[in-house]
């Protein structure tokens, strides 16, 4: 990486990163556009960061803390030029995909935030997911682990107006905290023996099982399929997505996934 220490902040030169992209694509929760820099967390350790054209600025971040946390985080060890190119020849629609959203990193997040998180998104929209997940760290002073939720009722969440949520987050505390699912086991399996683990918990399905995997603990085979990707599978790969590249289809299917989801958005304004 080519980065250097500035008074109280890092600076990073970086190729193939975009913060609105990578933040904004809906892979995280906590993280907020202030304008000139984006403002958010992994669990609980904050931070600031802006960008100008390839050159990110960490704020007030000590060395040991970029190369520990935000460099993993954000995979910034990662070859995603190489990645693109090997997906741009891939196929047409993905090239373009590429070429609009390349600024896309998978983020490597904390499992149980990462994990509380999609099962918060279940039939939900970005903001009101946010919003949701603002609440939990209101209420409970910062990110709540395992075993603090727990020790909760349906009814110590109502103020977080989840609804039918909230028993999955629950049933979800329970099966963590008692060590039965874990990251370290989950990284361990297959991606399909993984999935099988996560769906053990109440409420997550296929979907939210390969968010967590994909988002978390980096399995970039698993690959998420909502109502958008369903419908770019069926327009655009009607006999099956590329099996050339089923070890990074997740990745791909984020290009994909905001390429198409930017391009609706920007037709309805």
């Amino acid at each position: 990486m080519d980065y250097y220490a500035k008074d109280s902040n890092i600076i990073l030169r970086q190729s193939d990163f975009d913060l609105a992209q990578t933040l904004d694509c809906g892979q995280a929760f906590r993280w907020k556009n202030c304008g000139d820099y984006w403002q958010g967390f992994c669990l609980d350790k904050p931070l600031e960061i802006s960008q100008n054209g390839d050159i990110f600025t960490f704020h007030n971040t000590t060395e040991q803390d970029f190369l520990e946390i935000w460099a993993n985080y954000f995979d910034l060890y990662y070859d995603y030029g190489e990645l693109k190119s090997r997906f741009s020849q891939t196929c047409p629609i993905l090239k373009l995909a590429c070429s609009e959203c390349g600024g896309i990193r998978i983020l490597r997040q904390n499992f149980w935030e990462t994990l509380v998180s999609f099962i918060f998104s279940q039939q939900n929209n970005i903001p009101r997911i946010k919003k949701i997940i603002q609440a939990l760290c209101d209420m409970f002073g910062e990110f709540p682990d395992a075993q603090t939720l727990s020790s909760c009722s349906a009814e110590d969440l109502e103020p977080l107006r989840s609804g039918f949520r909230a028993k999955y987050i629950l049933d979800a505390a329970r099966l963590v905290s008692s060590g039965k699912i874990t990251a370290e086991s989950l990284t361990d399996m297959s991606t399909e023996e993984a999935k099988k683990a996560l769906m053990q918990i109440k409420g997550v399905g296929p979907k939210v099982a390969s968010c967590v995997l994909l988002f978390s603990v980096h399995k970039t085979d698993a690959f998420p399929v909502d109502v958008w990707m369903d419908r770019i599978l069926r327009e655009h790969y009607p006999e099956g997505f590329p099996k050339s590249l089923s070890d990074t289809g997740g990745i791909a299917q984020q290009y994909l996934f905001h390429y198409f989801r930017q391009k609706a958005l920007s037709v309805k304004a």
